[in-house]
């Protein structure tokens, strides 16, 4: 039996503050919410989870902080089985933490404090690098340092490592330092933010995403929401159809695709098809409330693209 994927995921931990709201606040204004839900988060970690419960190995390289959610963010991970020996507290620094407000219709808008995220350095991968050699894919986010981000990509192309970076939160980037990925993967924000383009339709978002291959990128891959996905490549751009759910949180679905698309491609599907199950997966993520806890199993989605194949 051929070995499990093995992913590392470099980036942040959080922990997810989320209120449901009626409808979004004015400034100045107070409203009472639907509910509350607190669970851990940030990009990074959801996208360990994701591909974890895809079937990989995963290593998570973070830091987190010496308060109350520190310990508790590195027992989550030790939960799903990934690999915290990379996973350092910083005394005297806040884990970080995201306050998310989420309306009836799944939008969400989301303030990001990034703690002790800000402290992950490119000596941390360094120090992992026997481990991080091991892998077959390297995910990689914005919510630490860019310098960071910059010496893993170039640590990964050094050891032959697939590695895919996903710009977010949108932030002015040195697009050539990244162009090195294998995938590049925003979202419409991100890629508008990363090109200057506009993304509001399908034929801008083939226009943005030959934008960012002028950079030198492989690969770019734009989420569409539901919209579904494209892949750009030198030789063609190719739209990838979304899967039809009912959204209830749309929050994390971003990360599920990602980490997700990871695994999928490390078993060896083609692009397209790995892009199309890293579609149904995040779709799926978005018919439950959260963002880890959303996440289907890999029976779960196995299952479900069985149906839909049958019908």
């Amino acid at each position: 039996m051929a070995r499990p994927p093995r992913v590392a995921v470099i980036g942040s931990a959080n922990t997810d503050l989320i209120t449901f709201t009626d409808r979004f606040p004015r400034a100045g204004e107070t409203l009472f919410g639907q509910r509350f839900d607190l669970g851990f988060g940030g990009k990074g970690a959801n996208q360990a989870v994701a591909a974890r419960l895809c079937g990989a190995e995963v290593l998570m390289l973070a830091k987190v902080g010496d308060d109350l959610f520190g310990q508790a963010t590195i027992s989550n991970f030790a939960s799903f089985g990934i690999d915290t020996s990379h996973v350092k507290v910083v005394p005297g620094v806040s884990t970080g933490a995201a306050a998310i407000l989420v309306e009836p219709n799944g939008d969400n808008r989301i303030i990001v404090v990034k703690g002790a995220n800000d402290e992950l350095r490119a000596s941390d991968i360094d120090a992992a690098a026997p481990q991080l050699r091991q892998a077959d894919t390297i995910i990689l986010q914005f919510e630490v340092p860019l310098e960071t981000v910059y010496h893993a990509v170039h640590f990964a192309r050094t050891h032959g490592i697939r590695c895919i970076v996903n710009p977010a939160p949108a932030l002015p980037a040195d697009l050539t330092r990244l162009a090195d990925a294998d995938y590049l993967i925003p979202n419409e924000t991100e890629a508008e933010q990363l090109s200057g383009c506009s993304v509001g339709s399908l034929d801008q978002a083939r226009d943005c995403a030959s934008q960012l291959l002028r950079h030198g990128f492989r690969r770019v891959v734009l989420t569409l929401g539901s919209r579904g996905s494209l892949l750009a490549g030198a030789q063609a751009l190719t739209h990838v159809a979304p899967y039809q759910v009912t959204p209830l949180d749309t929050t994390g679905a971003g990360d599920a695709f990602i980490g997700s698309l990871a695994v999928f491609l490390a078993e060896g599907l083609s692009e397209t098809d790995a892009l199309a199950a890293a579609n149904l997966y995040a779709a799926l993520s978005t018919t439950r409330v959260g963002t880890q806890k959303s996440f289907p199993t890999r029976a779960e989605l196995d299952r479900e693209r069985a149906r839909r194949a049958r019908s």
